[in-house]
């Protein structure tokens, strides 16, 4: 029997939502083995004064299979 655990976390990039989420997961593996997947939460953006997007942020649920 396998036993999953979900773990949240937040992540941003300047470059687009698709980057911020490869980040997170990135840095999220170096010390989590065995992720199985994961889910974008929420999306949040950080805009200059005439509305351009200048950083993407996420929140990821990641889950992965405890040992």
């Amino acid at each position: 029997m396998s036993v999953a655990k979900i773990i949240e976390l937040n992540a941003a990039s300047k470059t687009s939502m698709e980057d911020a989420v490869k980040a997170g997961l990135k840095k999220c593996a170096e010390s989590v083995k065995n992720i199985q997947g994961a889910w974008v939460n929420e999306i949040k953006v950080v805009t200059d004064e005439a509305g351009n997007v200048t950083e993407w942020r996420v929140n990821l649920r990641v889950t992965f299979i405890v040992q």
